[in-house]
């Protein structure tokens, strides 16, 4: 009878086993799900996102609380925020999958999941390239792998087309990027941001501190930057707020050229395919006069 029910219950592994697959994820580990997932929690806002980008939205069942775009992501249960993730709602959806990014996710949030029995994908987009990787990698979890690889050939060509477009001009405005207005926050080197803005052609003065460094006044003045991007972060301003904190200061060439922009902070936040159009936005920005080369 023993040997009969050891028998059964090596049966029934490799009957589970059949209908699994392993995938290494963005960070090198091996990670086993369902063979056909359709039950999915997506942990940060930009991985939701993007699998709806890519086709796999109607498979997501839960997401983090400020996953707003597209419409769609509103109406999914919230698991808390991407730093302050909510394990049990997470676990009475019962997922059969959990997608996770690395710079924002706790790490023991991963730990605890997995040990519940819910396989943990991770992701760490550290560049453009790496979120355009993204999309090939959620369309191999969702199965829609043609319309991952459309997309993804498409990212390409447009990144390649701002490159080229930059080939045209030697110009380099020295740019503030204001991210929240109290108090005044920048990105440093080590962010997206830095690598939006040489990306489209521009000096990041916040190039030369980590992280997302605080600004005094004193200390912009000294920056006299050539251009401004201001957004809102943290929500609670108007377009109208953002300018008038700085047009005080005529003498900082942004302001007394009148290169003052209000941009959208949603659209350059997250790790998301939308960074390819905030891309787009800033070369149009800081170089109108530059012509699409498609």
């Amino acid at each position: 009878m023993k040997k009969i029910t050891l028998l059964l219950l090596l049966f029934l592994l490799l009957a589970i086993s059949a209908h699994c697959r392993e995938l290494i994820d963005q960070i090198g580990r091996k990670v086993e799900f369902a063979e056909s997932v359709t039950r999915v929690v997506s942990l940060a806002p930009s991985l939701t996102e993007t699998s709806y980008e890519v086709g796999g939205g109607g498979t997501l069942v839960g997401a983090t609380r400020y996953a707003t775009f597209p419409e769609a992501a509103a109406q999914l249960p919230r698991v808390g925020t991407y730093v302050a993730l909510d394990i049990e709602k997470i676990v009475s959806l019962r997922p059969q999958l959990c997608l996770a990014i690395k710079d924002g996710n706790p790490k023991a949030s991963v730990e605890r999941l997995e040990s519940l029995g819910v396989p943990v994908y991770v992701f760490d987009p550290k560049s453009l390239e790496d979120v355009v990787d993204t999309v090939v990698r959620l369309g191999e979890i969702y199965r829609t792998e043609e319309r991952a690889s459309a997309l993804a050939d498409g990212y390409r060509l447009r990144l390649i087309n701002v490159a080229l477009q930059l080939e045209q001009t030697k110009e380099r405005p020295r740019v503030f990027f204001q991210i929240d207005a109290q108090p005044i926050i920048s990105a440093g080197a080590d962010t997206f941001l830095n690598q939006l803005l040489v990306r489209s052609g521009s000096v990041n003065l916040a190039a030369d501190r980590s992280g997302y460094p605080r600004y005094t006044w004193e200390e912009l003045l000294g920056l006299m930057p050539d251009v401004v991007l201001l957004a809102s972060m943290g929500g609670g301003y108007t377009d109208k707020q953002l300018r008038s904190r700085w047009e005080a200061w005529s003498q900082i060439p942004a302001v007394h050229n009148q290169r003052l922009y209000v941009v959208d902070a949603d659209l350059f936040d997250r790790p998301s395919p939308r960074l390819i159009d905030a891309l787009e936005h800033l070369v149009g920005l800081l170089h109108p006069s530059l012509t699409d080369v498609q």
